[in-house]
Formats: C-alpha cells, structure tokens, sequence
C-alpha cells in the first residue's frame, strides 16, 4: 500500500471554457492534488515530492493557455505530475469550476483525473 500526499483547495485564476466571456474575463479554479507514493525512511526531501513544486506545475498549467475544456486542463497537470515526479505511483488531480456559466444553482462542478505507473517485475 502506497504512502499518500494530497495538495487540496490550490487557488489559481484561469481563462478556460467554451464561451467568450470565460476566455475573455476569466474566472477561479480550485485544484486538489492527490499523489500515491512511498514515504522516505530518513528525513530527506529529496527522498520524496515536494508539495511546493506539486503546486507550481498545477498553478503553471491552470494559470497557462486557455483551453476550452477542463478536462484537457486536468489530463495536462496530471501527465506533467507523473512525468516530473518519478517517485510517484500515481496521481489524482480534481480541477473544481465552482463559477461555471450554469443557469442553475449548484455548489461545484469539478472533473478529475488519474494516471498511474504499472509495476514492472
């Protein structure tokens, strides 16, 4: 069973979405991070993933180019995750759109995606 580190509620202001407006005035995004990983057995960061920097990827992409859909913003902070960060099995990554262009009330809309590493051996 593997260890977990969860980066949860990362604010970041993003331009993403079908409509002008959304790519035109923009709007919040809240990102959950969940990464699957084995703990280091000394107390060496180099033995395990910096949240700091699991933040700055997310952050980079969200804040990045304007994607019409959610979903590709997630896949992409979810592939450069599992890419930058070889002692990861796996992660999880939630993007939340709680200001979605809905003319209904709601309290969230999120999508979430996961990638993992099979073992080899």
């Amino acid at each position: 069973m593997a260890d977990r580190i969860e980066l949860t509620g990362l604010e970041c202001f993003g331009y993403h979405g079908v409509f002008p407006e959304e790519k035109r005035e923009g709007q919040p995004f809240i990102v959950d991070v969940t990464c699957w990983t084995e703990f280091p057995t000394t107390d060496d960061l180099a033995g395990t993933v910096n949240y700091a920097e699991l933040a700055d990827v997310a952050a980079t992409i969200v804040e990045g180019p304007s994607r019409d859909l959610i979903e590709t913003v997630a896949n992409e902070v979810a592939d450069t995750i599992m890419q930058r960060f070889d002692l990861l099995h796996a992660v999880e990554v939630t993007i939340h759109k709680p200001k979605a262009p809905i003319p209904r009330t709601f309290a969230d809309v999120a999508v979430v995606a996961r990638r993992s590493r099979k073992k080899m051996g």
